[in-house]
C-alpha cells in the first residue's frame, strides 16, 4: 500500500474519531439538562476512576495503558468544560510541580489558577472562588510536608482524590554548557533530592534558595551563568535549554498531592481515608489509638505527628489507610477509636491513586 493510502485511512479514522468525540459531547451538554434543578456537581472523583479503570481493562494496544488514560483523561476534562467551568487552584506560580499534578488530574480544559502558597489554596476553596485546590503532602525521599498537615487541623474542607506524580528534575539554563554554570537557583526539595549529582557535576557553584522551581526557572532564565532545577514543562515555558536530564538521586521518585474540596466522595472499592485525632496524656495512649486498626485488619499507610501549638508536648495524629468510611470495618474501627481520643476528625475517603 502506498503512502498516500495510509495517510488516507489514518485521515479516515481520525474522522471517525471527531464524529464520534461530538457525539459524546452531545451526550454530555443532554445531561446537562437533564442535571438541571438536581445537581451542579460536575467532577465526580469516583465515576472517573471508573470511566479510567474500564477503559484501560479493555485496552488491547498497542498504544500504553499510561497514553490511553491521558487522552480519555483530556476527553472528560474538555467535557467537565462543556457542563461548567471547573477553577482550580494551585500552589504557583506556571510549571511548578503542584501545576503539573493540577493538569495531570484534572486535564488541560479546566482554570488552573496559580496562588502564592498553601494556605492561599485552602482559603480559595474555602471562599468558594475556586472548586477545588491541589496541595502537596508528602515526597518519596523527602518525607511530609508539615504545613500542610497544620492547615488540616481548623479546615473544615474534605480530601477528594490523591495524586502521585512522578517527580524527574532537571537543569535548566540559558547557557549551553555546564562549565558556564556559576550560579543554581533551587528551592529546597529538589536540592535535597539532586545534592549527589550536583556535587558531583557542579561542585563550586552557588546556590541560591527560592520558594518553588518556577521561580527559579524565571531567574535562570534572566541571566546567562546561571542555572535552575527544575522540570521539562519550566524548560519550554522559560526558553530554556535542558543541559542534563534526570538528575534526581533516587530516580524511582514520587511526590503525592491530595485534592481538597467540600464534596464527600462516594467509594470505589479502591480508596484511602485520612483521619486526625489528638489523644489523652497517659501511658501507652497511642497504642490504645492503633489497636482498633489492628482488631479490623485494616493496612495503615502512613502516620504522622504534629505540635498542637495549644500546650506543651500536645500532638496531633496524622493517619492514612486502606478503606473507605462505607466499609463496615472501618466504620466499627472508627467508632472505637472516637472512644479513646479527645478529638477525633475524618478528613475524607477518596480514591486511591495509581503509579503511571
Amino acid at each position: 500500500m502506498s503512502l498516500e493510502k495510509f495517510r488516507k485511512q489514518i485521515d479516515k479514522i481520525d474522522h471517525q474519531i471527531l464524529n464520534l468525540l461530538n457525539k459524546r459531547a452531545r451526550l454530555v451538554l443532554a445531561l446537562k439538562h437533564f442535571k438541571k434543578g438536581k445537581s451542579n456537581d460536575y467532577y465526580v472523583p469516583d465515576r472517573e476512576v471508573r470511566i479510567y479503570n474500564s477503559i484501560i481493562e479493555k485496552n488491547k494496544g498497542p498504544f500504553p495503558d499510561k497514553s490511553v488514560k491521558s487522552i480519555f483523561k483530556e476527553i472528560i476534562s474538555a467535557s467537565r468544560e462543556l457542563q461548567a467551568p471547573l477553577k482550580v487552584a494551585y500552589w504557583g506560580p506556571e510549571a511548578t510541580f503542584t501545576h503539573l499534578a493540577s493538569l495531570q488530574h484534572f486535564g488541560s480544559s479546566v482554570e488552573h489558577i496559580p496562588v502564592k502558597s498553601i494556605s492561599d489554596i485552602f482559603a480559595e476553596v474555602e471562599g468558594d472562588r475556586c472548586n477545588y485546590g491541589v496541595i502537596p503532602i508528602e515526597n518519596s525521599t523527602e518525607g511530609v510536608i508539615s504545613h500542610t498537615l497544620d492547615m488540616f487541623i481548623d479546615s473544615d474542607l474534605r480530601i477528594c482524590a490523591e495524586i502521585l506524580l512522578r517527580v524527574s528534575h532537571n537543569l535548566l539554563s540559558k547557557s549551553r554548557s555546564l562549565k558556564d554554570i556559576k550560579k543554581v537557583y533551587t528551592s529546597p526539595q529538589p536540592l535535597a533530592q539532586t545534592r549527589n549529582w550536583i556535587e558531583t557535576n557542579l561542585p563550586s557553584v552557588n546556590f541560591v534558595e527560592v520558594s518553588t522551581t518556577a521561580e527559579a526557572a524565571k531567574l535562570a532564565s534572566l541571566e546567562r551563568g546561571s542555572a535552575a532545577i527544575a522540570s521539562e514543562v519550566a524548560a519550554e515555558i522559560y526558553g530554556l535549554n535542558i543541559l542534563a536530564k534526570h538528575i534526581e538521586d533516587i530516580p524511582n521518585n514520587f511526590t503525592r498531592f491530595l485534592v481538597i474540596g467540600k464534596k464527600y466522595v462516594p467509594k470505589t472499592g479502591n480508596d484511602k481515608t485520612s483521619i486526625l485525632f489528638s489523644i489523652k496524656d497517659k501511658v501507652g495512649a497511642l497504642y490504645t489509638m492503633l489497636t482498633p486498626f489492628k482488631k479490623y485488619k485494616i493496612n495503615l499507610t502512613s502516620i504522622e505527628s504534629r505540635p498542637s501549638r495549644k500546650k506543651v508536648w500536645d500532638y496531633y495524629f496524622f493517619i492514612d489507610f486502606i478503606g473507605h468510611i462505607e466499609d463496615r470495618r472501618v466504620n466499627k474501627a472508627l467508632k472505637e477509636l472516637n472512644k479513646e481520643c479527645l478529638f477525633l476528625k475524618i478528613l475524607g475517603s477518596y480514591p486511591a491513586a495509581i503509579k503511571v
